[in-house]
């Protein structure tokens, strides 16, 4: 029988919260850390189960991998073992056999690697075939997963000839792109980015003791509880306003929506404050990961929103598009696509749920930008809670922390 947890929020919140380390950041420092051959482990890595497929692969003494649902994983590994000798299979859960993986492939293919599709053409699971790749020049899609770019670029320099990589069309999620290049100096090698054309010569990554900090997006539903609430205040310690992470524009983002964030030396600090758009408008083409914490935002403070850059939402752990339209209209929030990669809310509303029961489609932030709605709906039921273990697997207990009341159903 399915889990639910029955959620009821407090009257007030003023509490501290120790967010998870990055899970962006965690990921991509395990690949560099293993391509530097370093014997130093990765310090402060996130404790979500994204992160741990990673860990687990590389503690494994099997050829056969299983990344679950983690689709940083599938992509960063993929690549990373087409680089590596010996053949190697990798597969996933059912969902992630649905998530095409042929752009990632097919450029492999063409920088020297022998990749075979073991079931649906472009699609997992792999068996790939590893050794030195020869590199060379490429062409790539800019609105394709940034991932697909990022897992390139780690393991370009070790190619024989490096990469010249070309993107093509509007680069989407480009911060991420901007993660992994800065976490790849941080390791000793140089990469060179002029207009639309991404050079890394052959060089070697430099072993580094590295330490991650926390994780933004987790942030974002503080900040969507806290913007819900009056006289709200929530400390979150290890937070830096000069991230790499991109979604760090959050804090200016949520400055609409009446959130202020005061700057410490060790942390943040977010407070309520008496400030409200009448209409929200952002193209999320740069944080699509931030679009469902501001869709159920919005709607829980009754402000129309036009969003614009959303085509990446359908291809992540579910279509992340209909899975708001579906959830919100439970709570009498009637959404729509108006147009391609853009979602609108008018402000329609329908009869909700008497007792909205949210379903989370195996998706870790439907869960977590949806459970704020208790505040309009008391109670209000969330199946499948634990799919947050993907990224911040305290998420339920630090709500009680903060005073919310979470009882299994």
């Amino acid at each position: 029988m399915q889990q639910q947890y029955r959620i009821s929020p407090p009257d007030k919140v003023r509490t501290t919260v120790h967010l998870p380390a990055s899970k962006s950041i965690s990921n991509r420092a395990l690949i560099l850390n293993a391509l530097s051959l370093s014997t130093t482990p990765i310090h402060a890595l996130s404790d979500c189960e994204d992160t741990q497929v990673i860990i687990d692969s590389f503690n494994s003494d099997s050829n056969l991998f299983d990344v679950k649902g983690a689709g940083t994983a599938m992509r960063f590994l993929t690549a990373f073992l087409a680089g590596m000798e010996g053949e190697w299979i990798i597969r996933g859960s059912k969902r992630m056999h649905e998530r095409p993986i042929h752009p990632l492939v097919e450029t492999l293919i063409v920088l020297g690697a022998e990749i075979e599709y073991l079931e649906k053409e472009g699609f997992p699971p792999l068996k790939i075939r590893g050794h030195r790749l020869k590199g060379g020049e490429v062409y790539v899609a800019g609105n394709i997963s940034s991932q697909f770019i990022s897992a390139l670029l780690m393991i370009a320099p070790l190619m024989e000839n490096g990469l010249v990589m070309n993107i093509e069309k509007q680069v989407i999620s480009k911060p991420y792109i901007d993660l992994t290049i800065g976490m790849m100096k941080d390791f000793g090698v140089h990469v060179k980015w002029e207009d639309n054309r991404i050079t890394v010569r052959p060089q070697k990554y430099r072993a580094v003791e590295y330490r991650v900090e926390k994780d933004w997006s987790a942030a974002s539903y503080w900040y969507e509880i806290v913007s819900l609430l009056p006289g709200a205040e929530v400390k979150l310690p290890g937070l830096k306003k000069e991230s790499l992470q991109g979604d760090s524009y959050v804090a200016n983002l949520f400055s609409d929506l009446g959130v202020e964030t005061e700057y410490l030396s060790d942390g943040i600090i977010i407070r309520h404050v008496r400030r409200k758009a009448k209409k929200f408008f952002h193209n999320f083409v740069q944080e699509p990961d931030l679009a469902q914490t501001f869709a159920a935002t919005c709607c829980f403070k009754g402000i129309p929103f036009l969003f614009s850059g959303t085509e990446s939402l359908k291809i992540k752990e579910t279509d992340r598009i209909a899975a708001l339209i579906n959830e919100l209209q439970k709570m009498g929030f009637m959404l729509r696509e108006s147009g391609s990669g853009m979602l609108e809310w008018d402000g329609e509303r329908c009869l909700p749920d008497k007792v909205p029961t949210i379903d989370t489609y195996d998706d870790h932030r439907m869960a977590m930008s949806m459970a704020p709605g208790s505040f309009l709906f008391k109670p209000l039921v969330i199946n499948d809670p634990m799919v947050i273990t993907k990224s911040y697997p305290s998420f339920w207990e630090d709500l009680k922390l903060a005073g919310f009341t979470i009882q299994p159903k």
